[in-house]
């Protein structure tokens, strides 16, 4: 049996945003108290924004603006896991931080862009 989507929350993709922007707060938690506005604020702000254009376009009655959000959301999972690569290139964040960030980041992706696909065949875009 399929439940209906009620909600935003409902929605995998949101569930599995929203894990990874907490692992993105955890994962920054020992970073340098210099970098607190630097990559610190990069990384949680790019994981942050993740879940909440997703939510922001399940919130909207146009399917358009709701593809536009998520492909904002696309955008800042991109940016996410470019700061990420950054924090471990300049030894911020080790390897399996980075690994496992980026691991999750790609498991979003893989749930956004049919998301995309679906709501793209609904409106015939």
């Amino acid at each position: 049996m399929v439940s209906a989507i009620r909600s935003y929350r409902d929605l995998i993709v949101w569930q599995k945003a929203m894990a990874l922007a907490a692992l993105c707060y955890t994962k920054t938690r020992a970073f340098p108290h210099a970098e607190m506005f630097g990559m610190t604020s990069q990384i949680r702000r790019s994981a942050a924004s993740v879940p909440a254009n997703i939510a922001e376009g399940n919130g909207r009655e146009i399917t358009g603006s709701y593809i536009h959000a998520l492909r904002i959301a696309q955008g800042s999972l991109k940016e996410l896991e470019t700061h990420v690569l950054l924090a471990q290139t300049v030894e911020l964040m080790g390897q399996t931080d980075a690994e496992e960030i980026l691991r999750l980041c790609e498991e979003v992706g893989m749930l956004l862009r049919p998301l995309i696909r679906s709501l793209q065949d609904k409106t015939g875009e």
